[in-house]
């Protein structure tokens, strides 16, 4: 059997006892550590809190098609960057079994699933959701920061199953900015309202005069978000 593949990660330690924990994954071609960076430069005084460990793995380097195949740190393969295309699945679904064993570490150390929260920029979100989705329906939350999924997406159609069968789902919290590409922002808000139909609970912020970029006010609204999912024991 293959040995599990474990991912370079930036770890930002709680202040005082570790009873919760964020996973934050970064947009295509960027690093944990350059997001975790990234935030830092943002939010004043820091996405850092007294319980709750966040945590920045890094996606590894793999050929990119709409890259012309060039190397580049994604955390999954995609035909083209479409709503309308078929979803690269064998490649989500390889990355979202590797994001397990961090998951799984987060457990070891004590923390259950329901005091999780799984997030990300951009690429990053839209994995965050197969996760949530589709995977680990049972965590604190989700979030998803200038992200979207296909339109055909497998994950709406997790999310309905789940819902029809009366089992839980986590709640999404989703933001963009209205200046991300002329198309983007459209995407993400079709993503919020697909999921929401299909039966999550879903949040939905638009931030005019925003790009494809962090902001100090999402960012704060995130933070205010996670404390009310994640509050200290």
């Amino acid at each position: 059997m293959a040995a599990v593949q474990r991912l370079r990660k930036c770890v930002v330690s709680p202040t005082g006892k570790h009873s919760a924990s964020i996973i934050f994954l970064h947009g295509s071609g960027d690093t944990g550590q350059g997001l975790r960076a990234w935030v830092r430069d943002v939010l004043v005084p820091d996405l850092a809190f007294t319980h709750i460990r966040v945590i920045y793995p890094t996606a590894p380097a793999r050929p990119y098609t709409p890259m012309r195949g060039a190397l580049s740190t994604v955390w999954f393969d995609r035909h083209k960057i479409s709503r309308d295309c078929p979803e690269h699945l064998d490649s989500i679904d390889a990355m979202c079994s590797t994001l397990r064993a961090i998951i799984q570490d987060e457990i070891n150390a004590g923390v259950p699933k329901h005091r999780m929260i799984i997030g990300g920029f951009s690429m990053g979100g839209a994995l965050a959701l197969h996760l949530a989705c589709r995977y680990h329906p049972d965590i604190a939350g989700v979030f998803a920061l200038s992200s979207f999924l296909n339109k055909d997406s497998v994950a709406f159609q997790a999310v309905e199953e789940r819902a029809r069968a009366g089992n839980s789902l986590p709640e999404l919290f989703q933001c963009h900015g209205t200046k991300d590409n002329l198309v983007l922002h459209p995407w993400g808000e079709d993503t919020a309202e697909l999921l929401r139909k299909a039966g999550m609970d879903t949040t939905f912020h638009s931030f005019p005069g925003l790009y494809h970029q962090l902001s100090q006010p999402e960012l704060e609204l995130l933070r205010s978000w996670i404390l009310t999912k994640l509050p200290p024991d």
